[in-house]
């Protein structure tokens, strides 16, 4: 196998063109070098990105916030600007491992490894994530939903490399968060992620519903059928909305085959509304 250290995006992509299939990405390698230990991932050269400066930065261009691949989960929760403008996303970094992994993973790599337990990928979805790819062909944008294939399956062409991640920053009377449950307290994987993002009126009527999770057989995803029973509700009436849209997330789980889907069912409607009911409380006038 061969090591192949890049200073650039250039180079970086002129290393995929050469490898295509036979290439791998190393940033953090908390994915990668224990797959490669285990005997699961061989590739005939691994291209080392850690050094490219240039897929590190967070910023904020026209309104919209730019979080280059390299960023680290550890940097991504602590990051004043992520914890004001993505504050689900804040939580979800913060929530991964113990913070020895999140010092070295990557958000790119987050992504890419496009595990069904990843927990940054539904505080990115309910963000309308955008991803930037490029490649010795050009560039494209494209859409986290639509790149998502499926538990570790993505769209990215074996010559692409993913440059940054563009996010929509909260509306003013919104708020979001990201909950999970895990067989242990800390450090462990995601059973159950939810990450929801509400924005309300200022008479108290639900403007705005993202809802997304991961766990269990699928690839993280957004639940639109919970979403569509928040929309247009007036967060005062006497209904039990948040169960509700509580319940829709459940059957969206699909059948309890598994002792694992049973218990993701059982849990998720008292989880919804504790992550509801905590952002409905960070909107001034809002009430739930």
């Amino acid at each position: 196998m061969q090591f192949c250290r890049v200073r650039s995006v250039a180079e970086a992509v002129d290393e995929l063109s050469r490898w295509g299939t036979e290439g791998r990405i190393l940033a953090g390698g908390t994915d990668v070098m224990p797959a490669h230990l285990r005997g699961e991932l061989s590739p005939a050269a691994l291209i080392d990105i850690s050094g490219i400066d240039g897929l590190q930065g967070i910023s904020e261009v026209g309104g919209v916030t730019s979080i280059g691949a390299l960023v680290t989960l550890r940097r991504l929760a602590m990051a004043s600007l992520v914890q004001l403008r993505h504050p689900a996303l804040a939580q979800a970094a913060a929530s991964v491992g113990a913070w020895q992994t999140q010092t070295v993973a990557t958000l790119g790599g987050n992504i890419c490894s496009a595990a069904a337990t990843a927990d940054t990928l539904p505080a990115l979805l309910v963000a309308d994530a955008h991803l930037m790819l490029v490649s010795k062909s050009g560039r494209r944008r494209m859409g986290l939903e639509e790149f998502l294939e499926g538990p570790g399956a993505t769209a990215l062409r074996p010559t692409e490399l993913l440059r940054a991640v563009e996010v929509e920053p909260l509306p003013e009377r919104g708020a979001e968060g990201y909950v999970k449950v895990s067989r242990r307290s800390a450090m462990d994987l995601a059973m159950v992620g939810l990450a929801l993002r509400l924005s309300v009126t200022p008479s108290g009527v639900i403007s705005g519903a993202r809802i997304a999770m991961c766990g269990g057989a699928r690839a993280a995803h957004r639940v639109p059928v919970a979403e569509s029973v928040l929309l247009g509700s007036q967060l005062s009436g006497d209904t039990d909305l948040f169960g509700a849209a509580g319940e829709e997330l459940s059957r969206a789980v699909g059948p309890a085959v598994s002792p694992e889907a049973q218990y993701r069912r059982r849990v998720l409607r008292g989880l919804f509304g504790r992550l509801a009911r905590q952002c409905t409380a960070q909107i001034p006038g809002a009430s739930g």
